[in-house]
C-alpha cells in the first residue's frame, strides 16, 4: 500500500522535508539568539544612561579605546571650549532624518588634555563641500555632561574616510587623528553632549540611543519553529491524500471491469 513512497517523486519530497526540518529549527534558534542579544544590548544601554555620571578621566585617557561596557556611560568634564579649532562631521542626520553635520568642539580640561565633544546637529546650508556657519560654543569655563562613545572607524560605521575635504571637516571622529591636528593629548573616544542644552536649541542635541525596541526576532523564531512543525504534518497529509486517491482510482477501475463471461445471443 505504501510502495509509492519508493517512487522518485516521493523520495525527493521526503528528502526535502528531512532537510528543511533541521534548517528551519536552526533559523529559529538564530532569530532567538538575536532576540536575546538585543535584550541584553538594551539592558546595557539602559544601565549606562541611567547610571550617575562620573568624571570622564575615570573611564578614558589619551590612547584609550572605549570598550563596549563603557559605551553610553554618562560622564562629566569641566574645561574651556576651543572655539578656534571646531570641526564638522560630514553627512550626519538628525532625528527627522535630515542630512546635515555634527559639530565637534574640543574641550580643553584643566590639566591641558582635550576631550572631544559632539555638541549636536546643524543643517549643512547647501552642498557639503563647504563649511557651514558653526554656532559658537559657550565662553569661559563650562561643565558638560554627555555619553561616552568610542572612536569611529570605517569598519564599525561603514562610513568611508574620504580625503580632500575642506579644512575643518571630517568624515569620522577619531581621537588619535585629532591629537595630531591639535598637537595636544586627546582623551580616547568622544562625548555626545546631553547637558547643558545650547542657547536657542542650536546645535540640536543628539537623541539618546534607542533601548526600548526589541524588534521582531522572537516572532520570527516562533514562525520558523511553526514552519518546522508544519513540514511533517504536511507530509502526512500528502501521504494520506495519495492513499485516498489511489484507493478511489482502484475502486473506479474495479467498477468498470467485467466480472463474468459475455452473454451469447440465442436464435
Amino acid at each position: 500500500m505504501y510502495r509509492f513512497l519508493l517512487s522518485r517523486q516521493w523520495v525527493i519530497l521526503t528528502l526535502l522535508a528531512l532537510v528543511l526540518i533541521p534548517v528551519m529549527i536552526e533559523l529559529g534558534f538564530w532569530q532567538f539568539h538575536r532576540h536575546e542579544n538585543r535584550v541584553a544590548h538594551n539592558k546595557r544601554i539602559e544601565a549606562a544612561i541611567t547610571a550617575a555620571p562620573v568624571a570622564v578621566g575615570e573611564l578614558t585617557s589619551p590612547g584609550h579605546a572605549v570598550a563596549d561596557a563603557e559605551r553610553y556611560r554618562r560622564v562629566t568634564a569641566t574645561g574651556t571650549y576651543d572655539d578656534e579649532n571646531q570641526f564638522v562631521v560630514r553627512r550626519r542626520t538628525n532625528s527627522d532624518d535630515q542630512v546635515g553635520v555634527h559639530v565637534l568642539t574640543p574641550l580643553v580640561l584643566d590639566d591641558g588634555k582635550v576631550l572631544l565633544v559632539n555638541r549636536g546637529w546643524i543643517a549643512a546650508d547647501g552642498p557639503q563641500t563647504e563649511l557651514p556657519r558653526i554656532p559658537a560654543p559657550p565662553g569661559g569655563e563650562v561643565t558638560v555632561t554627555g555619553r561616552l562613545m568610542p572612536d569611529e572607524t570605517t569598519a564599525k560605521s561603514g562610513i568611508k574616510d574620504l580625503k580632500g575635504l575642506p579644512d575643518g571637516m571630517v568624515m569620522l571622529i577619531g581621537s588619535a587623528a585629532m591629537a595630531e591636528v591639535l598637537d595636544r593629548p586627546v582623551l580616547g573616544g568622544f562625548v555626545e553632549l546631553s547637558a547643558p542644552a545650547p542657547d536657542g536649541g542650536t546645535p540640536q542635541l543628539l537623541s539618546a540611543p534607542d533601548h526600548g525596541s526589541i524588534g521582531a526576532h522572537m516572532a520570527y523564531a516562533v514562525q520558523w519553529w511553526l514552519f518546522t512543525a508544519a513540514v511533517p504534518v504536511g507530509w502526512v497529509i500528502l501521504v494520506r491524500r495519495e492513499l485516498r486517491d489511489r484507493a478511489a482510482a482502484a475502486a473506479k477501475e474495479s467498477d468498470t471491469t467485467p466480472t463474468g463471461p459475455p452473454a451469447t445471443a440465442t436464435v
